[in-house]
């Protein structure tokens, strides 16, 4: 990893008190505070995942976005893992977990917050925070709503629940696909977004110094969004998202009743998710830290010190009530 060594140790001289550890202890004790990588068997499925922190202290499930993985939490896991459990699971369908066929394996949003419901029972994480970005928020509104006395709170990175943070001009063309589902616009909606250059655009619109974001991201992502079967998978879910915009009001509903303690960042140049979804929030909220941030669709890969900071102070809180 490349967090340097001594970052690892400072919290652990801090909690022992003493100012060296055994070779064997400091082995074992840099081993426990590493990013882990699993995969945990949900009905017939790998579910892939990475791990960090304690699981005995507060514990934040991280839900990502499309077209990537959990490896967008990459920085949250290494930043945060000194003091909190955090576990980051990928989709069927997505990252490292198990791709079935569309024939075998129904892809609707549904069906996916039921899989990452299972994956958290069967790991015993029945108390925890939610973190969701892009398609993390319709999965992560599905869990809360399940199980709302489970959830602690809500940090909410350019994760829609409201119809006004749906952009016309990155939407549009989806929009008209409910309408149809023609396989001619299916097919070219594929050929733009799913191509090495649209992921790219994804990463660097609206950053303030694309030059600097990892290229390491589109290119991964491109190349699992080019695996058989990609393109049908993926043009299920655009369509099936129609059904996330139905649920806006139930998950509205939630908010405002149970209202969870919440944090947004949000990068206000998303072309998917404008600002004015996060602004959306502040209708139904009261518990609200509130950031825009001068970024595009994946703030953490610009302003990932900062958005971890705002974490690190809301955790505090939240493990502060428990």
């Amino acid at each position: 990893m490349k967090t340097k060594i001594t970052k690892k140790i400072k919290p652990l001289v801090k909690i022992a008190g003493i100012l060296s550890l055994s070779p064997l202890l400091l082995s074992v004790a840099l081993a426990e505070n590493e990013v882990r990588y699993a995969t945990e068997k949900v009905g017939d499925l790998d579910i892939f995942y990475r791990e960090a922190g304690d699981p005995a202290r507060t514990t934040l499930v991280l839900l990502h976005g499309f077209p990537t993985s959990s490896q967008m939490y990459r920085k949250v896991l290494d930043g945060l893992q000194d003091d909190y459990h955090l576990i980051a699971p990928d989709y069927p369908g997505f990252g490292m977990s198990s791709v079935p066929s569309p024939s075998e394996f129904n892809y609707t949003f549904d069906h996916l917050a039921a899989v990452m419901g299972d994956f958290l029972e069967q790991k015993n994480i029945s108390n925890y925070t939610l973190m969701i970005h892009d398609y993390g928020a319709p999965i992560g509104f599905r869990i809360a709503t399940a199980h709302p006395e489970r959830v602690n709170g809500l940090i909410i990175m350019n994760g829609n629940a409201y119809e006004e943070g749906l952009s016309e001009k990155g939407w549009g063309p989806i929009f008209d696909y409910w309408k149809t589902k023609e396989t001619a616009l299916g097919e070219k909606i594929a050929a733009q977004v799913f191509s090495l250059e649209g992921m790219k655009w994804q990463y660097t619109h609206g950053t303030k110094k694309p030059e600097k974001i990892n290229p390491d991201n589109w290119i991964i992502d491109t190349q699992r969004i080019t695996r058989a079967g990609q393109k049908e998978i993926q043009l299920q879910l655009f369509y099936d998202y129609q059904n996330n915009v139905k649920l806006y009001p139930q998950w509205q509903k939630y908010l405002r009743d149970h209202q969870p303690p919440a944090l947004i960042v949000w990068g206000k140049h998303d072309a998917f998710f404008p600002e004015s979804g996060a602004a959306a929030y502040r209708k139904d909220l009261k518990k609200l830290d509130y950031h825009i941030l001068d970024t595009g669709h994946f703030p953490l890969e610009e302003e990932g010190t900062f958005i971890i900071s705002k974490m690190r102070s809301f955790m505090k809180k939240i493990s502060a009530k428990k």
